[in-house]
C-alpha cells in the first residue's frame, strides 16, 4: 500500500502536477477560489487517470501539455490568442480521455455499472474541458463568466472524479441499492445542468435524487470491507463530506426555484466549494491510490459468427434447429411435443400475433421503414394473426465459424421476417443457444439460456455469465440493453403456444404470440 502511494504521488505526472499546483498557487491570491478547478486539473485527474489507463510516454508528455497550458493560462497576461489556444490543448486532453472513456465502453457495452461509471465520467471530462474552454474564450453561454466556471468545475468533480470514484467502490461492492443508485448519481450532472438552464423546479428534482443516492453510497460505504483502514476512512470521509455539501446545493436550488432560503453563490463557493475540494476530492482520490481495485469485468469467449450482412453459406434443409434438446435442458418434465417442434421444425406450422408497445409505436413505424428493406428482423406492425411460413438449412461452419450452424429463414408472404443462424456452446459445463442474426456491417447475437418449470420450456437472455444480446462488429462485441425471454407451453391436442416478450432497459416494447400446430 505504500508501494502504491509512493509510486502515484511520485511518479513525472503527479509530481509535476503538485509544482505546478504550488506554483500557481502563489500567483493566485486576488480571486484563490478559481484554484479548486486548478487543484482538479493538475492534481486530481491525472492521479485518478492513472488508475485506470496503462501509462506510457507518450501519455506522460501529452498530459504533461496539457498541465503546462493550465498552469501559463494562470501565470501569463497573455493575449486572448493565446489564452484560447492554451485553453484549447487542454480541452483536446478532455477530448483524448472522453474517447478512451467511449471506447471501453464499446468493449462491453450495457453490463457491469461500476465499469460503466468510469466510462461515463471520463467522457463527462470532456463537457467539463468545453466549459472550461468557454470560460477563458469569453464565449457566451447565455450565463455569467462566474456561472461558466462553476459549470466546469461541476463536471470536474461530481461528473468525473464521483463517477470514477463509484466505479473502484463497485469493484469492492455490489448490492441491489448500489445498481439503483449508480443510473441516479450518472444522469445526476445532466439533469442538474438542465434545471439551472430551462427549468429550476427540475434542478431541485435531481437534487433530491441525488441526495437519495449519495445517501445510500454512504451508508454502503459504511458496510463495505476497504483493503485498509486507512482507505475506509478516506472513502467514507469523502462521501460523507459530498452528503453534506449536496445539502447546500439543495437550498441554493430551493432558493432559485422558490425565491427563498437566501443562499448566494459566495456562500456556495465557501462552503460547498470548500468540502467537495478538499474533503471530497482530495480524501476521496488518496483513498483510491492507497490500494486501486482491480476490474472484475472478465472478456467474454463465447464464439460469435462471422457473417456479417448478407446471409452465406445456405446448405441442405436439416430437419430442426437443434439435434438434441436434451443437450440444452433436462427434457424429463417437458412435453413430447416440445422436444419434437425443436428437433423437428420444419414439421411444424406457426402462426404469430405481433404486439408493439403503446409507447414504442411511433420507433417502430420509423424502424419498419429499415427493416423493409434490409429483410432482416421485419416484424409486421399490424397485431393480426399471420402465418409464418419457413424453412431450416444448415450453414456452412467454415464460414460462420461456429459449431454445426443452421438458419431458420421465416417469411409473411413475400417478405423476410427472419434469418437467424442457429448454433451452440458451452460455458462452464452447460450448453447456450447461440443465434445470429446477420446485420448491415455486424450481426446481432442473442445468447439464451434453456430451464425447465413445470412442464414449460424457457429461453432467456437474462442471467449471469453468458446470456445476453449484444452486437458484432469489427473486434467489438457490445452488450445491447435489451432482453428477450421465451415460454413455450404444450396444450392437450398437442399444439403448442409460444409467448416471446422483448424489453429495453428494463420496459416490454414488443409481445409476440406464437400458435405452433404440426403441419
Amino acid at each position: 500500500m505504500k508501494a502504491n502511494l509512493k509510486n502515484s504521488l511520485l511518479n513525472p505526472i503527479t509530481a509535476a502536477g503538485i509544482f505546478l499546483f504550488i506554483i500557481t498557487s502563489i500567483f493566485t491570491t486576488k480571486e484563490p477560489f478559481y484554484l479548486m478547478l486548478t487543484a482538479a486539473q493538475l492534481i486530481f485527474v491525472p492521479l485518478m487517470l492513472q488508475l485506470i489507463i496503462q501509462i506510457n510516454r507518450k501519455h506522460v508528455v501529452f498530459t504533461w501539455f496539457a498541465m503546462t497550458s493550465v498552469f501559463l493560462l494562470h501565470i501569463l497576461s497573455s493575449t486572448a490568442a493565446m489564452q484560447i489556444g492554451l485553453a484549447l490543448i487542454y480541452l483536446i486532453f478532455t477530448f483524448f480521455i472522453a474517447f478512451y472513456g467511449a471506447l471501453r465502453f464499446f468493449k462491453r457495452g450495457f453490463t457491469n455499472w461500476p465499469e460503466i461509471s468510469i466510462d461515463v465520467g471520463m467522457v463527462y471530462l470532456f463537457i467539463g474541458g468545453l466549459w472550461f474552454f468557454a470560460f477563458i474564450a469569453g464565449i457566451d453561454t447565455g450565463f455569467s463568466p462566474l456561472i461558466t466556471w462553476l459549470t466546469a468545475i461541476h463536471f470536474h468533480y461530481s461528473a468525473f472524479l464521483l463517477p470514477i470514484s463509484l466505479g473502484f467502490f463497485g469493484r469492492l461492492h455490489q448490492s441491489k441499492m448500489y445498481n439503483i443508485s449508480i443510473p441516479i448519481i450518472l444522469s445526476g450532472p445532466m439533469l442538474v445542468a438542465i434545471g439551472i438552464t430551462f427549468w429550476p423546479l427540475l434542478e431541485v428534482i435531481s437534487v433530491l435524487l441525488y441526495i437519495f443516492a449519495i445517501y445510500t453510497l454512504i451508508v454502503l460505504s459504511f458496510q463495505t470491507r476497504f483493503a485498509s483502514r486507512a482507505q475506509a476512512v478516506c472513502v467514507r470521509l469523502s462521501y460523507s463530506a459530498l452528503g453534506v455539501s449536496i445539502l447546500f446545493s439543495l437550498l441554493y436550488a430551493a432558493n432559485r426555484a422558490f425565491g427563498k432560503w437566501g443562499v448566494s453563490i459566495d456562500f456556495m463557493l465557501t462552503f460547498h466549494g470548500f468540502l467537495n475540494c478538499v474533503l471530497f476530492g482530495f480524501a476521496g482520490v488518496m483513498g483510491w491510490v492507497l490500494a486501486p481495485p482491480e476490474s472484475k469485468h472478465a472478456a467474454w469467449s463465447f464464439p460469435v459468427s462471422r457473417i456479417r450482412g448478407k446471409l452465406k453459406g445456405e446448405g441442405e434443409p436439416v430437419p430442426g434447429l437443434v439435434v438434441d434438446l436434451s443437450g440444452y435442458v433436462e427434457i424429463k418434465g417437458l412435453s413430447p411435443s416440445i422436444v419434437h417442434f425443436y428437433e423437428h421444425t420444419n414439421q411444424y406450422q406457426l402462426v404469430a400475433s405481433v404486439k408493439w408497445a403503446a409507447w414504442f409505436k411511433p420507433f417502430a413505424l420509423c424502424y419498419k421503414l429499415l427493416s423493409n428493406r434490409m429483410q432482416q428482423l421485419n416484424l409486421p406492425f399490424s397485431p393480426k394473426s399471420v402465418e409464418m411460413t419457413g424453412e431450416i438449412l444448415a450453414v456452412d461452419p467454415l464460414l460462420d465459424g461456429r459449431q454445426n450452424p443452421r438458419v431458420w429463414i421465416r417469411k409473411t408472404g413475400k417478405n423476410y421476417v427472419f434469418k437467424a443462424i442457429y448454433s451452440q456452446h458451452e460455458t462452464a459445463g452447460r450448453t447456450y443457444m447461440n443465434i445470429a442474426l446477420p446485420l448491415p456491417f455486424s450481426t446481432m447475437i442473442g445468447i439464451l439460456q434453456l430451464d425447465e418449470s413445470d412442464g414449460t420450456l424457457i429461453l432467456s437472455s437474462e442471467g449471469t455469465g453468458d446470456p445476453g444480446v449484444y452486437l458484432a462488429a469489427g473486434k467489438y462485441l457490445f452488450k445491447l440493453p435489451l432482453t428477450e425471454y421465451f415460454t413455450i407451453k404444450a396444450a392437450r391436442d398437442e399444439s403448442l403456444t409460444a409467448l416471446h416478450n422483448m424489453r429495453i432497459f428494463g420496459v416490454t416494447f414488443l409481445r409476440i404470440d406464437y400458435k405452433i400446430d404440426r403441419k
